[in-house]
């Protein structure tokens, strides 16, 4: 763990011992893979507190910490809000990507941890924002590279939202880490387990290094800068000894 890694852990456990000697809830900010990873692999221990992680939605990649006082039951939202951004004249607006909505974010000097997932979807795109920032942007989000754009605070927002994605289905040898990932992105064996050991793949928000690494059913796997995609199962097994499987790619 280096220096920064190793302030992040200490500022939440910070934020547990707060939790528990004032008896409130305790938010951080929005907590990115790598972030979340160490979270998780602090030792239970050294949290004064139980907390628990979310971002907006089910399957959202970026998530806030909440830490809750022990022995307590406490109702709390967590403080996000959504963003719904869309072209002010759809005919001449441009295709902006999800790189695009994040730097004109940026470039309104808001820090990353403020913001959570960017959905960027048919022309329109739906940010998750620390409560706090949300008038910020809608007053100040008016134009991304060269489309005009007008930023609202969405409501209605359902929260078991899955975002737009492709089923494959294909042969794997063994229902290794591996084997599922080869299946689902078009590089070799060796630039796969190139992407694990280089501390880029993630399964349910924990950073895993090895390329043997056994799945389970629903397991969310992210890599870095490729994507996200769930491993649904086996859905049959070849006489060969191979197994079909399914797995949904998130677009």
């Amino acid at each position: 763990m280096n220096k920064e890694e190793s302030m992040l852990q200490k500022r939440l456990v910070e934020l547990s011992r707060l939790a528990y000697n004032r008896g409130i809830v305790v938010f951080s900010d929005f907590l990115n893979l790598n972030e979340l990873n160490i979270l998780h692999t602090t030792p239970k221990d050294m949290f004064l507190s139980q907390y628990k992680t979310y971002g907006g939605y089910d399957l959202s990649e970026r998530q806030m910490a909440v830490f809750l006082p022990d022995a307590l039951y406490y109702e709390y939202e967590y403080p996000i809000q959504t963003i719904e951004v869309s072209p002010l004249n759809k005919k001449f607006s441009e295709d902006l990507t999800h790189r695009d909505y994040l730097g004109a974010l940026m470039n309104l000097g808001i820090e990353r941890c403020k913001i959570g997932d960017i959905i960027a979807e048919d022309h329109k795109a739906l940010i998750f924002v620390k409560e706090e920032m949300a008038e910020y942007v809608t007053d100040n989000l008016t134009q991304i590279r060269h489309t005009h754009v007008k930023a609202t605070i969405g409501t209605g927002f359902q929260v078991d939202y899955e975002p737009k994605y492709e089923e494959l289905k294909g042969t794997v040898s063994s229902i290794r880490l591996d084997s599922v990932l080869a299946l689902a992105y078009p590089l070799s064996r060796s630039k796969i387990t190139s992407q694990i050991e280089a501390g880029k793949v993630f399964v349910n928000g924990k950073l895993i290094t090895s390329n043997g690494y056994r799945l389970k059913e629903n397991d969310i796997i992210s890599v870095r800068k490729m994507g996200r995609i769930a491993y649904n199962g086996i859905l049959s097994e070849t006489k060969k000894g191979r197994y079909m499987v399914s797995v949904r790619k998130y677009i």
